[in-house]
């Protein structure tokens, strides 16, 4: 009795006690930079949970506050005064913390701010700097060796999906800087999914300027949407890196290795990367100025050549998930900063190879106003590439109000291709038309050298800047290869009457230098009001030879084939000037102006000894109104207006015979036409919600448009040759909105999007009876609904997917019902279990239904999974079985319209292997940064 009485009286005590704990939180508030006391500050404690109203008080005359807190828990102190940021940051009481003490708060002023926000929470988790908004890594829990990758999970309003790629506040991600700058280009997965988590410091994410308008101040509407990752100070001394390799079924493998050093400002980086899983290496995307393989419009009016061989199947080195590829790849990174950062160099070497092969079939209607067309061919394709790569650039400040930037980088590339073609059509009555085997087979060699020099000054007066920027690009290539085709044509009784056979050895040899120099001069005319003037000279001088010999009596290709053959010499003189007012006031951003260019062309054809020459004139206007209502919430609407030229090929076309059955002819008398183009956005984030909204949209139309007339003789030969269309407007529509909220009692996040697409377009299509006006429509819509979540150390879901309707139509055939419903979805799921084991999957589901023009569905379910245990206490070592395309249902298909011309296009793809890798994660990094 006496002890169970000690033990009532004590538990009573304690419930005495814990009914009387009083939970109190204080604080002072000041100016950040005055450092005086903001009187009457408001105080606010909102529940995590809800964000529903505990207390309310005021800072007393010192700025000082205490406020007694009715309960333990979780909770939220928002600072609100006039002028200034509001302030919030996230605590926790508990019997264990029963005071909490803020100390000093510093508040900062809206203006100098340029935002309403700071939040802090778990030791300043979030902050909004202007238009920056800066995650505090340390106050997110990451797994022993996680990359990037798993850190970006965590933070508020960004995702990241199977394939690394990056969504944040509704936009896409397309660079990813480490402490500012580049790392081996712009590839982001370089970064996320090599780097390890625990070197990070700070996570910023922020809209990247050019760098003209990040210097000018006047924004040019070219901006990307950039995260930057800050590493810690005590981070960049050492070495860490990765080594991981996989064998799989079906001879798949994979290898990669990467070491990264760090001593102070200097950084060293080197990988390599084998395998033919899909994986082609880092950079490959990389854009070359002058890459593609015909003649173009410059962004001034001008044209150009490019490289390549213009009349043989030209690769370009990309892998685009058709047919199986091997790829090596390799790289070296470098870049220091020294002088009190006033110089910095920042360079990469890449050197790799791909090749790949398979097949390709595709199905195509053509629409005629006397019936249809339809065609099949098949390809097989096999296609290789060498390239090196190495570019540097060097930054350096000549003084506190000049800037000297130099870029450089050269490539070289050899490439082989190999295609077979076998092709037939048939009338609609099914009646054989035509058939034909074609053989193609290209060597080529490709150097390019590019140069910038930007050279930047503000001058005396604030606002006042000069800038110049010169680049010369030189682009030479070399090309050689066979053409072998065999094509017969068919009567309507089924009969063959004509056969039609080439066999030809062609060279191409090409050089195009182009040099561009442009002086932009800003004088502000008021605090609000900047005038922006530019000046801009092009001179471009190219060149092609092209030879193409048929096979004389010995068996040699020594005949010269004068139609097909050309020598082109290029010179080309354009003198732009343009002007632009930016008005900026507060929140409202309003720019507007226009550009002329004055081009002058000249063409002489050594062949023919004629010399064609035209001089046109070029109109740029632009208009860009921009909102800010704070941040992190703005809209945009924008106009910008262009002429286009008629393209040399369009006016006076290089004869080409690759493919018989589709000859283009010139038209000299075209006149350029002018595309309209309106777009508006509208963007809005909430940090303590997580939840943004974004929606864009776009609307263009062209006047005057170049546009085809297409002849389909009785053997089914097509004839192109460009026209002017007077009375109609090709147009095209774009809308995208998207939206995501986390549910904070689930911690689930939750988003929904919509998208609308739409084209319309006009070609002049006739037979050997009839000619008449095809007007093809194209409409898209699509909507989805996803869902994810992250719990560290515990498990990561993400389920996204919706259903599309599609529309393809031709007026010439408006009984032909190409209407059908689609189906995409995709998910990923991972758990992590007790003994250091993972278990993740991921699948993607497809499907298009049949049309009277293809009929059969199309439907593929991709179910890839994996299963990985780590070893050690470091757990750096990890063994992954993992399973591509588990019910092997992987088939390439497409679909798309173009013109009178519907087609359907399926190929081979990389489908179920199983494969087991091994993964070794070291590093040393730490101790004292070298002194400054």
């Amino acid at each position: 009795m006496k002890l169970s009485a000690l033990v009532f009286l004590f538990l009573c005590h304690a419930l005495f006690v814990t009914a009387q704990q009083r939970y109190t939180l204080k604080g002072s508030v000041t100016d950040t930079m005055a450092t005086y006391k903001l009187v009457n500050t408001t105080i606010t404690v909102l529940n995590q949970k809800d964000s529903t109203l505990v207390k309310f008080s005021r800072a007393n005359e010192d700025g000082n506050f205490s406020i007694n807190a009715p309960r333990p828990g979780k909770f939220i102190l928002l600072l609100t005064y006039p002028g200034y940021a509001d302030y919030v940051e996230e605590f926790a009481l508990d019997s264990a913390h029963a005071l909490k003490d803020f100390g000093k708060l510093n508040m900062i002023l809206k203006a100098t701010l340029l935002e309403g926000v700071i939040i802090k929470g778990k030791t300043a988790a979030i902050k909004i700097k202007g238009d920056t908004t800066e995650f505090d890594a340390g106050s997110y829990t990451i797994q022993p060796n996680s990359k990037v990758e798993d850190l970006l999970k965590q933070l508020p309003g960004i995702q990241v999906d199977k394939d690394g790629k990056i969504t944040a506040q509704g936009q896409t991600v397309n660079k990813v800087l480490v402490d500012g700058e580049e790392f081996f280009g712009d590839d982001p997965t370089l970064v996320t999914k090599n780097i390890r988590g625990d070197m990070v410091d700070k996570v910023q994410l922020y809209d990247k300027k050019s760098d003209q308008a990040a210097f000018t101040g006047i924004d040019d509407g070219e901006k990307t949407k950039t995260i930057n990752i800050k590493l810690k100070e005590d981070k960049k001394n050492g070495y860490f890196g990765k080594v991981e390799g996989g064998i799989g079924t079906d001879k798949f493998y994979k290898s990669q290795a990467m070491f990264n050093a760090f001593k102070g400002k200097q950084k060293f980086s080197v990988y390599g990367i084998a395998g033919n899983t899909g994986q082609t290496g880092l950079g490959w995307g990389d854009k070359d100025k002058y890459g593609s393989s015909d003649m173009q419009v410059s962004d001034d009016g001008g044209f150009y050549f490019n490289g390549g061989g213009d009349d043989l199947e030209n690769y370009n080195g990309r892998y685009n998930g058709q047919g199986i590829p091997s790829a090596y790849s390799g790289g070296l990174h470098y870049e220091n900063k020294w002088n009190s950062d006033k110089e910095i160099i920042n360079s990469n070497y890449k050197i790799g190879s791909i090749s790949v092969e398979g097949t390709r079939d595709n199905l195509t209607q053509n629409n005629l106003p006397s019936g249809l067309i339809n065609s099949s061919s098949n390809q097989k394709f096999d296609n290789f590439m060498f390239r090196q790569k190495l570019d540097a650039t060097y930054t350096i400040s000549l003084d506190t109000s000049s800037t000297l930037k130099v870029s450089v980088n050269g490539t070289l590339k050899n490439s082989k291709t190999r295609d077979d073609f076998t092709s037939s059509s048939s009338r609609e009555d099914n009646s054989p038309l035509n058939s034909g085997i074609r053989s193609l087979s290209n060597d080529g060699d490709q150097q390019l050298f590019n140069a910038t020099a930007l050279w930047t000054k503000k001058l005396k007066k604030k606002g006042r800047t000069l800038s110049v920027n010169l680049s010369e690009a030189v682009n030479k290539n070399d090309t050689k290869g066979f053409l072998n085709s065999t094509n017969e044509f068919f009567n309507e009784q089924g009969t063959r009457d004509s056969i039609q056979t080439v066999n030809q050895y062609k060279t191409n040899h090409s050089t195009s230098s182009v040099f561009n120099t442009n002086i932009t001069y800003t004088e502000p005319l008021s605090k609000t009001l900047t005038l922006a003037i530019n000046y801009a000279l092009n001179v471009n001088n190219s060149n092609s030879n092209r030879k193409s010999f048929n096979q004389s009596a010995s068996g040699q290709y020594d005949v010269f084939d004068s139609q097909f053959s050309n020598d082109f010499s290029l010179d080309q003189l354009s003198n732009q000037g343009g002007a632009t007012f930016n008005y900026n006031k507060k929140k409202t951003i309003i720019t507007f102006g226009t550009k002329v260019s004055a081009v002058d062309f000249k063409q002489f054809d050594a062949y023919t000894d004629q010399t064609f020459k035209r001089d046109f004139i070029n109109w740029n206007p632009q208009a860009t109104f921009q909102y800010r209502f704070s941040q992190q919430k703005s809209f945009r609407l924008s106009y910008y207006g262009n002429t286009n030229q008629p393209r040399i090929d369009q006016i006076q076309p290089v004869r080409v015979n690759t493919d018989p059955l589709n000859i283009t002819l010139g038209n000299p008398d075209l006149k350029p036409s002018f595309r309209s183009s309106f777009n508006a956005s509208y963007n809005s984030y909430k940090i303590l919600t997580d939840q943004y909204i974004y929606v864009s949209g776009s609307y263009s139309f062209t006047t005057n448009p170049i546009v085809n007339n297409t002849k389909t003789d009785d053997a089914g030969k097509n004839t192109y040759q460009s026209f002017n269309l007077t009375n109609r407007d090709p147009y095209n529509f774009y809308f995208y909105g998207s939206s995501s909220r986390k549910i904070k009692s689930i911690a689930l996040n939750v988003g929904l999007n919509l998208q609308v697409n739409g084209n319309v377009n006009y070609n002049m299509v006739s037979t050997e009876t009839k000619t008449e006006l095809n007007t093809s429509k194209s409409y898209s819509y699509s909507g989805g609904l996803s869902l994810s979540k992250y719990k560290e150390k515990k498990y990561s879901f993400w389920v996204s997917g919706g259903p599309s309707y599609n529309v393809i139509s031709s007026s010439l055939q408006t009984r032909t019902n190409n209407k059908g419903l689609g189906v995409q979805a995709d998910g990923s799921f991972n758990v992590f279990l007790p003994g250091k084991i993972d278990i993740g999957t991921d699948a993607n589901y497809q499907f298009a239904a049949k049309t009277q023009t293809f009929n059969e569905d199309l439907e593929r379910f991709i179910w890839n999974a994996n299963i990985s245990r780590k070893f050690f206490k470091a757990e750096n070592l990890k063994l992954v079985i993992s399973g591509n395309d588990l019910l092997n249902q992987n088939v390439g298909f497409s679909r798309s319209a173009n013109n009178n011309m519907i087609t359907q296009n399926s190929y081979t793809t990389i489908q179920r292997y199983f494969m087991a890798s091994l993964v070794w994660d070291f590093n040393k990094m730490g101790g004292a940064a070298p002194k400054k």
